[in-house]
């Protein structure tokens, strides 16, 4: 009789066991993608303010005559004054380039110009140097060179090449703690929308690293750079 009673209930057992947990199946999936539909996208900013690590100082030197041997011979001269001064002032070899000179023949153009002298000689001394402040003193002193007789072309009009620049090599040193501060702030912006909402912030669903920029802090000191990465990160927002 048991037995028998055993039979009949087995199935209906099994039918409701069955059906509890294709319940609890179903309302675990609906609540999990219910959860996945659940997000938030922020950005975190990281910026550093860097000195320059690298200098291109272009030295210009324009040398005018009619007689173009003479010329040459004085544009020699000038460039060993120039030279002498860098040298004298910390600045290696391997830091001074001496570029080969250009010349304008005014005779040789299509359209004359009023210039009272025929040859226009420029000459080009670079310096590229990590000394950057050294360098920016020198710069300030450039005006002892006419001392010497020697006159830097304030004019770069000629080659749009020809100014001071300055650069940061470094920026492979400060990238992973540059990213991992912008992180941090991408989490906290997450966190403080989470909080406004009655949630809390899960895992991350994607993250896009954005890329490094570098620029002049101001006009008046090229020589300090401003660095800057933005991440964009997707988070799952999660009940408390």
């Amino acid at each position: 009789m048991m037995k028998e009673t055993l039979q009949k209930t087995l199935p209906a057992v099994c039918i409701a066991v069955g059906l509890v947990v294709l319940g609890w199946f179903l309302y675990t999936g609906i609540n999990h993608i219910a959860y996945r539909d659940r997000q938030v996208l922020v950005r975190g900013l990281a910026e550093r303010e860097v000195m320059a690590d690298k200098v291109t100082w272009p030295l210009v030197v324009k040398t005018l005559g009619n007689d173009l041997t003479r010329l040459y011979e004085q544009v020699n001269a000038n460039n060993a004054v120039v030279v002498d001064f860098l040298k004298a002032n910390g600045i290696g070899d391997a830091e001074i380039s001496v570029g080969a000179p250009s010349v304008y023949d005014k005779d040789a153009q299509t359209y004359k110009t009023e210039l009272p002298y025929r040859y226009n000689v420029t000459s080009v001394i670079t310096v590229t140097s990590s000394q950057v402040e050294k360098v920016n003193g020198l710069v300030k002193r450039q005006v002892e060179l006419m001392k010497r007789g020697v006159v830097l072309s304030q004019d770069y009009s000629y080659q749009a090449d020809n100014q001071i620049t300055y650069e940061y090599t470094g920026l492979n040193g400060i990238k992973p703690d540059m990213i991992a501060e912008a992180t941090r702030n991408a989490r906290e912006a997450a966190a403080k929308f989470a909080e406004d909402a009655g949630s809390r912030v899960g895992g991350i669903k994607s993250a896009v690293q954005g890329q490094f920029s570098i620029a002049d802090r101001d006009a008046f000191t090229p020589w300090v750079k401003k660095i800057r990465v933005v991440t964009t990160v997707t988070y799952y927002l999660e009940d408390r």
